[in-house]
């Protein structure tokens, strides 16, 4: 990994205070919507990006969202948590993603249906399981952020976008630019970040499934079959899926379930 990736991550600034707030009420078993739902309330933008997910036909919610005591009720803390979580950070990074040839707008776009595959697949094999792979999916490619910035700096945008924009492997055109991957950075981010060190970890194997640990495969394995069938520069394309399914397949995962969710996610769009 170049010094210069490592030393943007070590100048991050640190989260908010809403966002910590919002986690330790998630991290609190006698809290609940109220709590969460009178933080957020201190915060117009999270506010603004909590209600626009709630109305977003992503979530298929039968009536219009008007407040954020309803939102955080129909959502859940944990559901609540990642939005909140995952546009606070992309405030905060400053995103530009030109050199993947996609827009800031897109690129939440695509954090946001990543997530939302996770928590559909995972939901039919465990409501405790989707909880906790939600938050990772919606936050795994953070570390493109700093790609970005690095392929930017370097003025090498036009010839990594057009890598880009042809390969079936994203994290095989990064590592020969800027010797890491996404995940890995990612992993450096939160870790930066103080989130707990399984988070940590199972985000860094994402983009090396086959070498995750025993206690991180499974989840580190969804990751990266997620984020193959909806990669930022080929979301949920017939190729994408038939991709996704095929590495479902060869680390043992139901693929009935995770064609079925991906469907789900189809009929919506």
């Amino acid at each position: 990994m170049r010094e210069s990736i490592i030393e943007s991550v070590k100048s991050l600034p640190p989260l908010s205070k809403t966002i910590n707030e919002i986690n330790r009420i998630y991290n609190d078993q006698e809290a609940g919507v109220i709590e969460m739902a009178k933080v957020i309330e201190e915060d117009p933008m999270v506010v603004a990006n909590l209600l626009k997910a709630a109305n977003s036909p992503l979530y298929g919610f039968a009536k219009e969202i008007k407040n954020v005591t309803q939102a955080v009720s129909l959502f859940g803390l944990s559901t609540t948590r990642s939005i909140a979580i995952g546009n606070a950070i992309r405030k905060l990074l400053n995103v530009d993603m030109e050199p993947y040839g996609i827009t800031s707008s897109k690129y939440a776009e695509i954090s946001s249906l990543q997530a939302t595959l996770a928590q559909k697949w995972f939901l039919k094999l465990s409501k405790e399981k989707a909880e906790k792979i939600h938050l990772m999916a919606f936050l795994q490619e953070t570390g493109k952020i700093i790609i970005a910035s690095e392929i930017i700096k370097e003025d090498e945008t036009i010839q990594f976008q057009s890598e880009i924009e042809m390969t079936n492997s994203i994290a095989q055109v990064e590592k020969s630019y800027v010797d890491t991957t996404t995940s890995v950075v990612s992993a450096l981010i939160f870790k930066h970040w103080k989130f707990d060190n399984e988070f940590v970890n199972i985000i860094k194997y994402a983009d090396y499934p086959t070498q995750a640990p025993e206690e991180f495969a499974e989840y580190s394995q969804a990751l990266h079959i997620i984020k193959t069938i909806i990669p930022v520069n080929k979301p949920l394309t017939e190729q994408s899926i038939i991709l996704g399914l095929q590495k479902a397949d060869k680390f043992g995962f139901n693929h009935e379930l995770l064609e079925d969710s991906v469907d789900e996610i189809l009929e919506v769009l």
